[in-house]
């Protein structure tokens, strides 16, 4: 087909546009052409005429100069505003205020929007983070950089430095402490897989199994040592250990069997819980434990009989064993002190017992996932030499503090906590310190909340860690907890004050101990439904976010000390949405509500090249703004890519100078759109605007207000519009092999100031340029 029409034919089309149907009453009905980067909207009178024929006649001499300039721009400019996908319904009108005297957050993009390095399977890491595959990542504009930690959502002991040295050298185990001598480069590292494991599940691979029930008494779960009162200097009863049992439906039970290991509890209590779910809490329910009629026991025994919890079944889910009072330090003669503290069990039973004394124990006892749920309050690293993981790499330190990945700044890294030691942390950043690296900071564990983790366990191994790493250097930053995902608010279990909110107890523990606190991290993937529809999810994006830090600063975050979300992503599964237009929309959502809500820094997670995968069986995709293929062929740049460039190239300068952010309220509020505005250092305002209406452009008006509203602006002059939607960006969904068949970068175009700005159905645009009266 030709590529040139004649002037009749472009006359012909702006003529159907005028005589478009009449607008609603509550709608201003336009008819938008871009040409040239020039505005050629044909605004409609109120009762449905378009403008008289003098004046479309008036401009027949531009478009006729238009077409003899740039037929082919001319043409495609044309196109482009006069036709629309053939859902596409009627466009609606929304109005965005910014209010230019109250400035809510100071940021420096080039250092407060990033991106995170993650462990990945055998032979990824090499692969994903080839010199090729960096350079493409860089392009996307991203500045600063978090290493994640996948071992410790394993349940792993990271051995950072494959050289160290064992507790106890001759038989290679015991608890390990890599080495901080400077040496070969490192450029991968491993997790150990723990043999005293407590949980069925894990947050990573999800591959290992409790030894609590895998049917073998030579296997023992075992709790964290470093819970003991030997080392925390507190009394017996502050950090009780607790084993849960899911028996996976309600069931009668009346007796217990516990297989102790060495040491075992002189005290304990089992317990039922009132409600549907204690490792799910809903803040609208008050379900507690309560101990069996029978299940206070004071100087349990030893023997492997059971026990009668009540002279009646009770027909209970979940059962808790709660322990406190430790046989140690004196009934094993290991010579490391860390092998003789906290609790063992070897195999625990549950069910009932008959009138005729016959014992039916409801418990699957497999050395796989296929056993009865168990969770654990902690566990302990001790490990060996032949647990070694190489199912999951880590990226090599020095490999990624050493790449253009860092684009020269200071990176946010990671120590192991909860399967892990102290001394171990202390020799990764003696070790990072020697080679004088930039560190943004330290973040001491991951996800303890996702772990079960009580608040004050989790206290107890922040500060033993924090203390040591003060030592290092008094300019460290230590902070966390890289709190997991959460809806309203982050419960735990009540108290003895019936105090549920895990954040408030963690703050209040470390403020006991006197431990430092410089910087606060949480990560926020909002949504777990990736089969279903995305747009009323997508409408959420705000609220949900909003709601999230609202709560933590009731549970006590200070509010002067950076708040950084150092992860974030559509869904911690993978689906479809995630490479599709929707994904786009999500990262430009949330980054401009963490910033107008005072947020820090924002690391984006699939920063790194991956391939699609079908996670949860009902959609193909993956979180990930570049898509590897299984040949050498180039990246796939997928929509977040865009975002990203869209948010630090377009929105924002790519200038380490510090901009503005200000707040803009919308109108209706149940409209579809967001916005979010700042004023750069070139003087300029810039609006991040998002349109989360699948099939209806929004015409969207724009002004300057001061809180009073005396004072009004809008834009002036020439207005830089750059827009993202799927006349760039189209997601061919066909199962592994799914790709774009469109992936162009955003539309960029020039025009003059107007009332309103065109947002396309399912858009991410930004309006730049100068304001005044």
């Amino acid at each position: 087909m030709r590529c040139f029409r004649s002037v009749e034919n472009l006359l012909g089309a702006e003529i159907a546009v005028a005589q478009a149907s009449s607008p609603r009453p509550d709608e201003l009905a336009t008819a938008s052409l871009r040409i040239d980067g020039q505005d050629a909207r044909l605004p409609h009178s109120q009762d449905g005429c378009a403008t008289g024929a003098a004046s479309l006649f008036n401009r027949a001499s531009w478009l006729l100069n238009c077409v003899c300039r740039t037929a082919s721009v001319c043409f495609i400019g044309l196109l482009a505003a006069t036709t629309s996908p053939a859902t596409e319904g009627p466009s609606f009108v929304v109005s965005a205020t910014v209010t230019t005297d109250h400035c809510v957050n100071k940021c420096i993009p080039t250092k407060s929007l990033g991106g995170g390095i993650d462990g990945h399977e055998r032979g990824e890491c090499a692969r994903i983070l080839s010199d090729k595959n960096i350079t493409e990542m860089l392009s996307a504009g991203l500045g600063p950089l978090t290493y994640r930690l996948r071992t410790e959502l394993a349940g792993e002991v990271w051995h950072w430095n494959p050289r160290g040295g064992w507790s106890d050298e001759a038989r290679q185990c015991g608890y390990w402490t890599s080495s901080s001598s400077i040496g070969t480069p490192i450029n991968l590292s491993y997790g150990y897989r723990l043999p005293r494991r407590g949980n069925t599940i894990d947050q990573a691979n999800n591959d290992g199994y409790s030894r609590i029930c895998d049917g073998d008494e030579n296997t023992f779960w075992k709790s964290n040592p470093y819970l003991d009162p030997y080392f925390t200097g507190e009394n017996d009863d502050s950090h009780p250990q607790w084993i849960v049992i899911d028996l996976g439906a309600v069931k009668p039970v009346n007796s217990i069997r516990i297989q102790w290991g060495v040491p075992y509890a002189r005290q304990f209590q089992v317990e039922y819980w009132t409600g549907n779910d204690p490792m799910h809490l809903h803040i609208d329910r008050n379900d507690d434990w309560q101990a069996f009629p029978q299940g206070v026991i004071d100087n349990s025994p030893v023997g492997d009989v059971p026990i009668r919890l009540s002279s009646n079944s009770i027909p209970v889910q979940f059962v808790r064993v709660l322990m406190s009072r430790s046989s140690a330090p004196t009934t094993q003669s290991s010579a490391d002190v860390r092998d003789r503290l906290g609790f063992a069990v070897r195999e625990i039973s549950l069910g009932q017992t008959n009138d005729a004394g016959e014992f039916e124990d409801y418990i699957r006892h497999n050395p796989e996932r296929n056993q009865t749920i168990i969770y654990v309050s902690s566990t302990d690293p001790w490990h060996r030499a032949e647990d070694i993981d190489y199912k999951t790499e880590q990226p090599g330190l020095d490999f990624i503090l050493r790449s253009k990945l860092t684009n020269h700044l200071p990176v946010l890294v990671p120590v192991g906590v909860l399967y892990d030691t102290p001394d171990n942390a202390v020799a990764e950043i003696r070790y990072l310190l020697a080679r004088k690296y930039l560190l943004e900071g330290v973040e001491v564990g991951e996800e303890p909340d996702g772990q079960w983790a009580s608040p004050e366990d989790f206290a107890a191994l922040y500060a033993a860690t924090a203390q040591r790493l003060r030592s290092l250097s008094s300019q460290l930053k230590l902070g966390g907890p890289s709190l997991q995902n959460f809806d309203g608010h982050l419960l735990t279990w009540p108290d003895k004050s019936g105090n549920r909110f895990w954040m408030n107890r963690f703050l209040r523990a470390l403020r006991a101990s006197e431990s430092s606190f410089d910087f606060f991290s949480f990560e926020y993937y909002p949504f777990d439904d990736v089969c279903g529809d995305a747009a009323p999810q997508l409408l959420e994006i705000p609220q949900r976010l909003r709601a999230m830090l609202s709560s933590l600063r009731g549970d006590g975050v200070p509010s002067n000390i950076p708040w950084l979300m150092t992860e974030f992503g559509y869904s911690v599964f993978a689906g479809r949405h995630e490479v599709d237009i929707e994904g786009a929309l999500f990262h430009a959502d949330t980054v401009g509500t963490f910033l107008t809500s005072g947020g820090g820094k924002a690391y984006l997670y699939g920063y790194e090249p991956d391939y699609l995968t079908n996670e949860v069986k009902c959609s193909w995709g993956n979180l990930m703004m570049l898509q590897m293929l299984n040949t050498d062929k180039k990246l796939n740049r997928l929509s977040m890519y865009y975002s990203a460039r869209l948010i630090t190239k377009d929105w924002m300068q790519r200038v380490a100078e510090t901009h503005e952010v200000y707040p803009v309220t919308i109108e209706p509020e149940s409209a579809s759109v967001t916005a979010y505005a700042v004023r750069r250092p070139d003087q300029e305002w810039a609006l991040l605007a998002i349109n989360k209406d699948p099939q209806r452009s929004a015409q969207l008006g724009v002004q300057f207000a001061s809180s009073s509203g005396i004072s009004v602006d809008r834009f002036i002059g020439k207005v830089d519009i750059a827009q993202f939607s799927r006349e760039q960006y189209r997601w061919q969904d066909d199962g592994p092999n799914g790709w774009p068949t469109l992936s162009s970068p955003p539309s960029h175009a020039q025009r003059a100031a107007s009332q309103y700005y065109e947002l396309p159905p399912y858009s991410v645009s930004v309006l730049r340029g100068h304001i005044g009266h």
